[in-house]
């Protein structure tokens, strides 16, 4: 029986998307898995300390991610709506 391996992923989740140039100024501009979309912008929001400390769902935008999201607050329910608008297949 074969085992697929990470690397042998494509559909889904593990498919190559294209970020928007918004998108692109937080992830960067080359075709990434839409995981490693997720996780580098939960990266950027970390770094930048970028949750509401009374609230650790909430995300707080600055410029950038004002641009992705289109307002000054998500949750991090809503934050995979906003990105998905920014990515193509």
């Amino acid at each position: 029986m074969a085992t697929t391996t990470t690397t042998g992923k494509t559909g889904g989740i593990h498919a190559p998307v294209q970020p928007s140039a918004e998108l692109g100024a937080i992830v960067g501009n080359e075709k990434l898995p839409r995981s490693q979309v997720i996780s580098k912008v939960w990266d950027y929001i970390k770094s930048n300390n970028l949750q509401n400390p009374e609230n650790k769902r909430e995300i707080v935008a600055d410029e950038k991610l004002k641009k992705v999201f289109g307002r000054d607050k998500v949750t991090m329910f809503e934050m995979n709506k906003y990105i998905s608008q920014h990515v193509k297949a």
